[in-house]
């Protein structure tokens, strides 16, 4: 063994925290050091995710404590659900950059404590009376949540080796989607406690969380000194068709789930608003989803690695179409039972679809560079990146969808019928580019 952790992480130095000796896939490395260290950054990495994922959500539920002394239609609440998502999907790129630019400790520990901006702004200026632009700015503030995502998996993407990727990213990318079923539950209990006309103690609760997060990563997370050297790798990966094709795919699972878990409440209380007609009765229900999906992304990246990212990634987007299916035959019959049966299967799907997806990405350069662990680390870096940006667009499209569709015809069947198309895109496309014979199985 060529480096021991005292050689890596000097503790009396300018060079604390940082590691210039990485090699996961030594297996003498790993086993004795890697390990370790790849296990305490990925339980911090999940904390300040889990947390970012918390604030980008905020406004899934704020929007339930919005009644009628606000004066906002339910297009108008979709509408401050989809700008959040859509400021945390443009914010994924360069907060993909800043880990190789900044270091993944020294950015976590900053994009933590961004998260106090739009928490104190929910928290202090939410009330009847206020301008609906100004709910629209406290909304789009929270977007920074959504970035927090992208750099935590690049970050966490070059700590394990290629063996435990699948499994790594789903468990980092779990315990981040599970902020999305926390903050319902945290609107759940101050719904049922002090009532819909105290939404600021929901953005209050995670205060003092964000500041515990952020003092967490700064004493026990590490940055890789490696990753500074890999140059180039946005403007390479956005010349690679594969980083599109899986961009495409990850908007069917990521921006599936989070767009769902934005819109769930509302389409709840609009579509059956004789049995949801308070916010409380809704919040029972909508951390179910988010919950359920959160926690079985693992199960995808691990189904992955055993059997192929492609394969389930293929089965898995039939079965979202077939949820999809469910759903809008529920919506049809009004049948409450089947359409949260058929929602319930969405949020699962489309969890095992975000890990099976995920380690696809590192798969596919693995074989485009045989031999040589730094290039396609590099690509898998940015195309993570990438993919991770253009897939919580999906989350912006399915909110604009439902407000559309709303806004035609009062009923959400236009949008579910654009979900099942869509999904059936998907299956097609993963079979032709990944499991057709002579393709890039992965």
């Amino acid at each position: 063994m060529t480096a021991t952790l005292p050689a890596a992480r000097p503790s009396a130095s300018l060079r604390a925290h940082w590691i210039d000796d990485w090699r996961p896939e030594d297996p003498s490395f790993w086993n004795t050091t890697g390990a370790p260290i790849a296990r305490r950054n990925l339980i911090f990495s999940i904390t300040s995710e889990h947390i970012g994922f918390s604030v980008w959500s905020l406004w899934s539920v704020l929007v339930l404590f919005l009644g009628p002394e606000y004066g906002i239609d339910p297009a108008g609440k979709f509408l401050l659900t989809a700008v959040p998502t859509l400021v945390g999907a443009a914010l994924r790129i360069p907060y993909s950059f800043a880990v190789a630019r900044f270091g993944g400790r020294n950015w976590t520990v900053f994009s933590a404590a961004l998260l106090l901006v739009p928490s104190v702004l929910a928290a202090f200026l939410i009330r009847p009376g206020v301008d609906y632009s100004t709910l629209v700015i406290i909304a789009a503030v929270a977007g920074v949540g959504g970035g927090n995502f992208a750099s935590s998996m690049t970050n966490i993407n070059a700590y394990f080796p290629d063996r435990l990727k699948g499994w790594a990213l789903g468990i980092n990318a779990g315990g981040g989607n599970l902020g999305v079923a926390a903050v319902q539950l945290v609107g759940l209990f101050v719904l049922a406690v002090a009532g819909a006309g105290h939404p600021g103690i929901v953005a209050g609760i995670y205060i003092p969380l964000i500041v515990l997060a952020a003092l967490g990563s700064a004493l026990y997370m590490d940055n890789l000194a490696q990753a500074r050297n890999e140059k180039r790798g946005m403007r390479d990966a956005v010349r690679e068709p594969h980083t599109w094709v899986m961009s495409l795919l990850y908007i069917g699972t990521f921006g599936s789930f989070i767009g769902f878990g934005f819109a769930f409440g509302q389409v709840l209380q609009v579509q059956f608003h004789d049995v949801f007609s308070t916010p409380v009765k809704a919040a029972y229900l909508t951390f179910l989803g988010p919950l359920l999906g959160s926690l079985i992304r693992p199960v995808g990246g691990a189904l992955a690695d055993r059997l192929g990212g492609a394969r389930v990634t293929f089965v898995n987007f039939l079965a979202m179409a077939a949820g999809a299916s469910i759903v809008l035959l529920a919506a049809q019959l009004r049948s409450l039972p089947l359409y949260i049966v058929g929602f319930i299967a969405l949020f699962v799907f489309s969890g095992i679809g975000n890990g099976s997806t995920y380690k696809m990405i590192p798969a596919i350069f693995k074989r485009k560079h045989p031999g040589d662990d730094h290039e396609a680390r590099r690509l898998s870096n940015a195309v993570i990146g990438i993919a991770g940006a253009v897939g919580a667009l999906g989350g912006v499209l399915v909110n604009l969808a439902f407000r559309q569709s709303f806004l035609t015809t009062k009923e959400a069947d236009a949008a579910y019928i654009a979900f099942i198309a869509f999904y059936a895109v998907c299956v097609l496309v993963t079979w032709a580019v990944y499991l057709r014979p002579r393709t890039l199985r992965v």
